[in-house]
């Protein structure tokens, strides 16, 4: 129970890597605030951690408009009275379709960096300002390893993960002052449901044959470092970017 009364918001928390981040966090003993904008997915997320005796909640958010994000960091103080932890989890990725970048329309170039920057952006813009007055906080960006291996016909949402990983950095110097710690997560292709409908199967096969440690990426071989950098253990870590592949790339 590292975490015990701990605040954490999860964005995307409505299934898949967020969900299982969001159970994580609630077996150590936080109180986790759903923040899902697919309602139904949301609700039925908060029910499950209900029923399992944690103590959640449920915001219906849309993290690329500034008043949703605002209005969900004003109700969260309100409920709960501080906001320790965010994992900026919510992205486009499974519906991202792969084309060569002459391909790729401005519309669509724009909408994941909507969502996978700006999002991230107006999250921590909105959580930001309670964390300065509590004079702690934890920042945990979800990016990935494709930043690392460029990943072709994918540039929009390659640029949009790089660009993760520099605002993380940015952040951690701006925050620190405050006693707050953001750091970055880099998954391989990991296997959620909403990916599995979208990816051929044979490209997760292909990936596992590439990584150190030869299988399938599952949303829990994520939790346990998410975990790390929430809790006290990595009070003196910041900045930092973590690849979690399996041994897939080596930095």
């Amino acid at each position: 129970m590292s975490l015990a009364m701990k605040v954490a918001i999860v964005t995307g928390g409505g299934g898949g890597i967020g969900f299982a981040v969001a159970q994580r966090l609630a077996a150590d003993g936080a109180r986790v605030v759903i923040a899902e904008l697919d309602e139904k997915a949301g609700s039925e997320a908060w029910r499950r951690l209900d029923a399992a005796g944690t103590s959640s909640t449920f915001v219906r958010t849309d993290i690329s408009d500034e008043h949703s994000t605002q209005a969900l960091a004003q109700a969260v103080v309100e409920k709960f009275g501080a906001v320790d932890i965010l994992i900026n989890n919510a992205a486009l990725f499974a519906t991202v379709k792969m084309k060569p970048i002459e391909d790729i329309s401005v519309a669509e170039w724009d909408r994941v960096m909507e969502v996978n920057l700006r999002g991230l952006f107006l999250m921590v813009k909105a959580v930001l300002p309670q964390m300065k007055r509590q004079r702690r906080g934890k920042i945990v960006n979800i990016s990935s390893n494709t930043v690392y291996s460029g990943g072709p016909s994918l540039s929009h949402y390659v640029t949009s993960k790089a660009g993760v990983i520099g605002f993380t950095r940015s952040l951690a110097r701006e925050a620190g002052p405050y006693g707050i710690c953001a750091n970055a997560v880099a998954p391989g292709l990991t296997d959620t449901a909403a990916a599995l409908q979208t990816i051929p199967a044979q490209r997760f096969e292909t990936v596992a044959g590439l990584r150190s440690i030869g299988k399938r990426q599952s949303p829990i071989d994520l939790v346990g470092v998410i975990s790390f950098l929430c809790s006290p253990d990595s009070d003196f870590i910041t900045g930092q970017t973590i690849n979690v592949d399996g041994g897939q790339i080596f930095l």
